[in-house]
């Protein structure tokens, strides 16, 4: 196994200016041109085959080895958030609005440098490497755009990993676990329709705020009553719109949230529950409920085998590191889950929070940053997994 730790960091220069660069210019989902086009340049430029446009604004590349083996799919997204930047970052965004919040320009510089590496050491590799840069993973289908725009396909890919910076856990941490890592997530949209009148005589209105009400408190014993404690479910409402002004009963009430999941009989519990207790309450205040359910992404599920050689590698490349192999799960989800419905592989998480440098907000939030220590980590793993894989 070649050093690649040492050839991390080598480039480390080259990654933190693509990091930086992606992160100061964040395009929102199936919008990122510059990104997109920048990854397609620098990975011409290494003489790669690459295909854009895939999937809307996805970016594929194939790298040759030497002798015939197994094809590999590694991914990294490339869509930033709808979030402003309150950083203070000298490379922060200069998209208002719009701000890397997730990490995604690390992935999407991380992969370009595992790119770089590999192609460095074709000629000692088996096997294909097919990287793919994807639009559009925050909750807008970018990862089933690419696969029915034929990802997998042409050539059929054997195996597949992808990584995650992780602001939860310090520099230094790897979370690698078989199982399922994170959670499926559907989202909803309630709307609770009543009878509008005046607020000084609601008795002659149907109150849908009031219903609103009583179904978000009851929404809440779905989980605490119907899943075993050992079990794990989330029902969140998150947004509630109704009304215009102090004096009117507005006629209707819209609800919009999530529900996160692991297990297929657990999901169909609480889903189950979550129709009967919206309708059966609404009509029972006199309402009538509509329901919108839509599936974000299934559970995130590593296969066992493919992890357990993952952790292997980060074992031998950090030794002494900490390598978390226990069964880490986030409630979170992520839409790679769907890439290892259909091949199987490992997604696995880079600790890359910094507290004492004050690099330690969380996902999504206005101030997220993270220490871009992590960056040469994320490459060298990624680049060490991937030639094991090959092997």
């Amino acid at each position: 196994m070649p050093d690649f730790l040492s050839e991390a960091l080598a480039l480390f220069e080259y990654t933190q200016s693509l990091r930086r660069d992606f992160h100061s210019h964040p395009e929102l989902g199936f919008h990122e041109i510059r990104t997109a086009g920048i990854v397609a340049r620098e990975l011409t430029t290494l003489g790669l085959e690459v295909h854009t446009g895939v999937g809307g604004t996805g970016v594929v590349a194939l790298l040759e080895g030497a002798r015939p083996g197994p094809v590999v799919l590694v991914r990294a997204d490339m869509d930033a958030l709808p979030i402003r930047e309150e950083t203070g970052a000298a490379y922060a965004s200069q998209n208002p609005g719009v701000m890397h919040a997730c990490g995604h320009d690390g992935h999407t510089a991380i992969l370009l440098t595992v790119a770089k590496m590999l192609h460095a050491h074709r000629n000692e590799l088996s096997g294909t490497i097919k990287f793919m840069f994807q639009p559009a993973e925050e909750g807008m289908g970018g990862a089933e755009s690419m696969i029915a725009d034929g990802v997998l396909e042409n050539p059929k890919v054997d195996g597949t990993l992808a990584l995650h910076v992780w602001n939860e856990k310090p520099v230094g941490w790897f979370g690698i676990a078989g199982g399922p890592v994170m959670a499926g997530a559907e989202i909803f949209k309630i709307k609770v329709l009543g009878k509008g009148g005046h607020g000084a005589v609601p008795h002659l209105a149907v109150d849908p705020i009031l219903a609103a009400a009583q179904i978000i408190s009851a929404l809440q014993g779905i989980v605490a009553r119907n899943i075993a404690p050992l079990q794990t479910a989330v029902v969140s409402v998150c947004t509630i719109h109704a009304g215009e002004t102090f004096n009117v009963i507005p006629p209707a009430v819209e609800m919009t949230g999530t529900i996160r999941t692991f297990e297929p009989l657990v999901r169909e519990r609480v889903l189950e529950r979550f129709e009967k207790t919206v309708h059966l309450i609404a009509e029972g205040m006199g309402c009538q409920a509509e329901i919108d359910l839509q599936l974000l992404s299934p559970a995130t599920i590593n296969q066992p085998e493919t992890a357990a050689r993952v952790q292997a590698v980060a074992r031998q490349l950090f030794p002494g590191g900490n390598v978390d192999s226990a069964n880490y799960t986030t409630m979170g989800s992520e839409d790679f889950a769907y890439i290892l419905e259909r091949v199987p592989g490992c997604f696995f998480f880079i600790g890359s929070a910094n507290p004492e440098k004050g690099l330690d907000a969380g996902h999504h939030h206005p101030k997220f940053d993270f220490d871009e220590a992590a960056l040469p980590r994320g490459a060298a793993l990624m680049a060490a997994a991937i030639t094991d894989f090959l092997r």
